[in-house]
């Protein structure tokens, strides 16, 4: 046996090892489910979560059955519903450029498309006139942005920027790779956003984990997964700007505090209500608890061998509540003034759906109100995407979010090769 070869089962043998020691015996995890609920204080008010195990661990996955013809998601009164763009490809994400150019990543976790294409509507009437891949033969892009004279693109193994001008159909000219990310692990979290600040001298990565609750070990997470990194604008300085969340995608900027905010799909596997996603903000240095504790200083049962406890105590308890298992993604504040003034500077999150739950929960936006730059409870924004609970059929998944320069709202269903436009009828 060579020395490749033995690594690579010693390697594997402590995997398994680490596995067998985070998981949970049968009478340890009825002795959990017996505890009492715990009580947290979140910033829209007290959260109760009940203990690990109180119910089991379900799977439950849906399948996209499509729209028929002439239905669309359901709005509340005043909105409208209309088809922005379809007969795409796992449409994940949309960015909208200084002119008015849509950008929109088409990837996914099987059958990538791994591309970009870009939507113009010339004459800016709300329907799109023109369509052009923009970039292709990439790694599963998802975050995009333009800065100065380049179009940046958050692939899975790394942040991209290629030689841009306003305007261009097409980039043929090979990227350049300013910042490596470690695309190893389970395939789930392959997502990479990325957005720049106000005045453009800083960038921010969003990287999920590379596990559920780090039974791959933690070798291949710390300092590379689970957090915000920021950089300068050409890669360099990459600094870890907060960490201990488990999957960050959306991030947007509270326009009233300027504080930068994310929304994060939590953990699986501890039962049908535990643990919430969320959104919040987000504090320079700040730990947020992944995998050893959630919701500031509730441990995770899993890891009971080796609690922590200097991490667990410094856990910060994220804003806002999303609701277990509902893979919260997408996330943007809305600072435009066609909607009622209710909406003004509140945010978007795109709920993309639970597979880990015994009823199918998320598949729908919400809307969380803030006041003074401070949120509120969320409420449902827009719904409909649940065809048929029983037979786990659903219409599509929402999950990216994006205001338009006219003040509507662009919804990425992307198992349904949809973007939806969200208007407001005066």
């Amino acid at each position: 046996m060579n020395k490749k070869m033995l690594w690579s089962l010693l390697l594997l043998a402590g995997t398994q090892i680490k596995a067998q020691i985070i998981n949970v015996d049968s009478e340890t995890r009825k002795q959990l489910a017996s505890q009492p609920p715990v009580t947290v204080q979140t910033a829209v008010g007290p959260l109760v979560l009940e203990p690990p195990f109180k119910s089991e661990s379900a799977v439950k996955n849906s399948k996209t059955i499509g729209w028929p013809e002439g239905t669309t998601p359901k709005a509340l009164e005043g909105f409208v519903v209309t088809r922005f763009a379809d007969n795409l490809q796992s449409p994940r994400w949309t960015y909208v450029g200084p002119n008015g150019d849509y950008f929109v990543a088409e990837a996914g976790t099987r059958n990538s498309a791994n591309r970009i294409t870009l939507l113009r509507d010339k004459d800016k009437d709300g329907i799109i006139d023109e369509r052009h891949v923009f970039l292709s033969n990439l790694n599963r892009p998802l975050g995009m942005l333009i800065l100065g004279d380049y179009f940046y693109v958050g692939n899975n193994d790394g942040v991209y920027r290629f030689p841009y001008k306003v305007g261009d159909t097409e980039i043929k000219a090979n990227g350049e790779k300013i910042i490596s990310l470690w695309e190893g692990g389970y395939n789930n979290h392959w997502t990479r956003n990325i957005i720049a600040n106000k005045k453009g001298t800083k960038i921010y990565i969003s990287i999920g984990s590379a596990s559920n609750v780090g039974e791959r070990g933690m070798n291949i997470e710390d300092g590379k997964r689970a957090l915000i990194f920021e950089a300068n604008p050409d890669g360099s300085d990459l600094q870890i700007y907060a960490s201990g969340l488990r999957n960050p995608v959306g991030m947007d900027w509270n326009p009233v505090t300027g504080e930068l905010w994310t929304a994060v799909n939590e953990r699986d596997g501890l039962g049908d209500n535990i643990v919430p996603d969320y959104a919040t903000s987000v504090k320079r240095g700040g730990w947020y608890g992944w995998p050893y504790s959630y919701f500031g200083k509730i441990k995770d049962p899993r890891w009971a061998h080796d609690p922590h406890e200097d991490l667990v105590n410094k856990a910060i308890i994220p804003d806002v509540p999303l609701g277990p298992h509902t893979a919260s993604l997408g996330l943007a504040f809305y600072t435009q003034d066609q909607f009622p003034s209710k909406y003004k500077n509140g945010a978007f999150v795109g709920q993309h759906g639970s597979w880990n739950r015994s009823q199918l929960s998320g598949y729908k936006i919400v809307f969380i109100p803030f006041k003074n730059g401070k949120p509120q409870p969320p409420e449902d924004f827009l719904t409909g995407f649940i065809a048929d609970e029983a037979k786990s059929e659903v219409h599509g998944r929402p999950v990216g979010v994006t205001v338009t320069p006219d003040g509507s709202l662009l919804v990425n269903d992307d198992t349904a090769g949809i973007i939806w436009k969200v208007s407001y009828k005066k």
